[in-house]
């Protein structure tokens, strides 16, 4: 676990271009007319701050936001409510993504992360050997619209090489751009599912049964059509095949 720590570290903290060392932390209080002092001190909060938002900004470099919103659709679409619970909706989405982004991550610490801990590069080099694996994930997952979308927000020129953009570029491209395939096979998720409801309910309306609300028929068929399908396997093999892994 401490090595995972420290990738997101690697990944997540400013770099400074110094130190081939792992920095220790202690806080204290007292005066001091040293401006360095104060500057290692604010650096310090900052890192503390990065931190605790690490996990957030960690969640929207993956493929994290994709499962989840799939898995909340498909849910919706079961018209299940609170079942499976969203606990267990998250779960499956963090070890999906463990699973899609093992691959990135073995390729982070082969190349950036244990040589750093080995002393062979410096942290900047090691900054940079990080980033290249998460960016060539990112940029084959996003759309070429949605990266001109913020090049152009950004007064910046199409550079000739997707690998030149920017990193915090690419970042809201990519999340974008997964926001709108999960959209997408949401909605094709739902298509089977609401022509199983709109025949339940006219079914319901030829035998005069006006009251009887269509979901409590449908909601038995849309489960046991579900299940007859394998459709936990079905939306897991989309889900992966869905990921363009190079």
């Amino acid at each position: 676990m401490s090595r995972w720590l420290l990738l997101l570290a690697l990944l997540l903290l400013p770099h400074t271009g110094v130190a081939a060392e792992i920095p220790t932390i202690s806080l204290s209080l007292g005066e001091s007319g040293d401006p360095d002092e104060w500057f290692n001190g604010l650096k310090i909060i900052a890192m503390l701050t990065i931190l605790t938002l690490s996990p957030s900004i960690l969640i929207m470099m993956t493929s994290f936001t994709r499962i989840l919103i799939v898995l909340g659709f498909l849910r919706q679409a079961l018209g299940t409510q609170q079942s499976p619970p969203a606990q267990v909706l998250v779960g499956l989405s963090l070890f999906m993504t463990f699973f899609i982004m093992m691959p990135v991550w073995n390729q982070i610490d082969q190349t950036a992360l244990t040589p750093y801990l080995n002393h062979e590069i410096s942290q900047s080099q090691a900054f940079d050997k990080a980033k290249k694996p998460l960016m060539e994930f990112m940029l084959r997952q996003t759309r070429e619209e949605d990266l001109l979308l913020f090049l152009h927000a950004a007064k910046m020129k199409k550079p000739a090489n997707a690998k030149d953009i920017p990193f915090h570029i690419v970042i809201p491209s990519f999340v974008i751009s997964e926001l709108h395939t999960a959209f997408e096979i949401g909605f094709l998720i739902y298509i089977p599912f609401i022509v199983l409801d709109m025949v339940v309910a006219s079914v319901l309306m030829s035998m005069g049964m006006m009251m009887l609300p269509p979901v409590m028929i449908s909601l038995p068929f849309k489960i046991i059509l579900f299940v007859l399908v394998d459709g936990w396997h079905l939306v897991a093999e989309q889900l992966i095949n869905s990921f363009k892994m190079g």
